[in-house]
């Protein structure tokens, strides 16, 4: 039997174990908590850790006690007021009385807090989503190998000793060996015997006595022959095998036009956040494309996508052909997962949305493994909204659309698009 004694340093008086078996018992509390903390954090402090709260009634011990077995009579001395069926009122302002009013009876206790670091929040942030369709893989970039078993070989490192080959190969070593003195030592037994058969008084004591000597001969050299050799001795062979990696490409396509006002662009660059911490969190090997455009299409840095100024009119389609033209220049679907976010309030010029819808229906969803669409308008859907939902219902499985009004909308529509599907 052995034993794992943990020794990694904690902060004062915390324990790492107990510490994950909390967050592992109030795992749906605390995502909760999480989800309603990015929707009212500012966009710069939206992956930090911080304090979480869980309601005090989630967090109650179950306790066993006796019960009260019986009928019992109790006398309570000193009661003026109330009697047997009465009904007591509830104060007012709950358990606690700690409603908006002020209030002199109840008590009660203040939900659970806890701080969580910045890589438990955003376990929590991204726990069960993931890439829809992830499925092709190419080895690319550096990669990473792994010591697979590769065969036998006849020398080694003692621990990789394969025991089962090693006895094989003596066992066949000594039968090869002595194989020709077993065969001549069955060939004295038999003459033996047939001497032994004979009657005594034609029995050849003399060559009787030379058999003997030289089967015991034959014998110890057998018996001498080593029952295991350093020749015999075999070795799993390990070799380094690459890892196989997906390749994913994700494009970003914001539109910034002039009906694009302040706070829908911040709803827009919130979610694109989003969706980029969960790609550089998730998947090592992920390209991302950030394209921005109002009458033109632009591809352009994370810098210049989260904070430039330009805008313009509103053409939607330029956005796509530039997609498609960055697709045919840089990432073959053969080996690339490719993927699309597109934020818009819905606005597109004249007849352009006949355009997207050609463009993303016969040339565009054919390429990609998933595409999603979210729309920022605190209003009715526009033209762009109905135009995919034609794509939508021929492509139900690689086109996805959602609506987001205010800021408490986005996390849980990035969860809505990402959630990892059950097979």
């Amino acid at each position: 039997m052995s034993y794992i004694i943990d020794r990694r340093l904690n902060a004062k008086h915390k324990s790492a174990v107990n510490r994950q078996r909390f967050l592992r018992r109030y795992r749906e509390q605390i995502q909760k908590s999480v989800s309603d903390a990015v929707s009212s954090r500012s966009i710069k402090d939206i992956d930090k850790g911080g304090k979480v709260s869980i309601p005090t009634k989630d967090i109650g011990e179950p306790v066993i006690h006796h019960g009260n077995g019986g009928h019992n009579t109790r006398v309570l001395p000193g009661n003026k007021q109330f009697s047997t069926g009465d009904k007591v009122n509830r104060p007012q302002g709950g358990a606690g009385g700690g409603g908006k009013n002020a209030s002199d009876s109840g008590e009660g206790e203040d939900d659970f807090s806890f701080t969580l670091s910045q890589e438990e929040f955003l376990d929590f942030m991204f726990d069960g989503l993931e890439l829809p369709n992830l499925i092709k893989r190419q080895l690319s970039g550096i990669e990473e190998f792994k010591k697979v078993r590769g065969g036998i070989a006849n020398e080694g490192q003692p621990g990789r000793i394969n025991i089962v080959r090693s006895l094989r190969a003596a066992n066949m070593r000594r039968i090869a060996l002595t194989a020709g003195k077993r065969k001549r030592l069955l060939e004295l037994e038999a003459q033996l015997n047939l001497l032994d058969q004979a009657e005594e008084s034609k029995r050849d004591l003399v060559k009787r006595q030379a058999l003997l000597e030289e089967m015991a001969k034959l014998s110890q050299a057998i018996k001498r022959t080593p029952w295991l050799d350093t020749f015999d001795l075999k070795y799993n062979l390990q070799i380094k095998q690459p890892i196989p990696r997906s390749k994913a490409v994700m494009f970003c396509i914001m539109d910034v036009s002039g009906s694009m006002d302040q706070a829908t662009k911040d709803i827009a660059k919130r979610f694109f956040i989003l969706l980029y911490l969960f790609l550089q969190r998730n998947y090592e090997k992920t390209d991302i494309v950030f394209i921005r455009h109002h009458t033109s299409a632009k591809e352009v840095d994370e810098d210049e996508f989260f904070h430039s100024r330009e805008t313009g009119g509103t053409v939607v389609s330029s956005s796509l052909r530039l997609m498609q033209e960055i697709i045919e220049d840089r990432y073959s679907p053969n080996e690339w997962n490719i993927y699309g976010a597109q934020a818009s309030d819905g606005d597109n010029w004249g007849d352009d949305s006949a355009t997207c819808k050609e463009l993303m229906g016969e040339r565009l969803l054919p390429l990609c493994q998933y595409y999603s669409y979210i729309e920022i308008t605190p209003n009715e859907h526009q033209a762009l909204w109905r135009t995919y939902e034609e794509i939508q219902s021929e492509h139900p499985d690689k086109f996805s659309l959602q609506h987001i009004i205010g800021v408490e909308d986005i996390y849980p529509v990035f969860r809505e698009l990402f959630h990892k599907k059950v097979a």
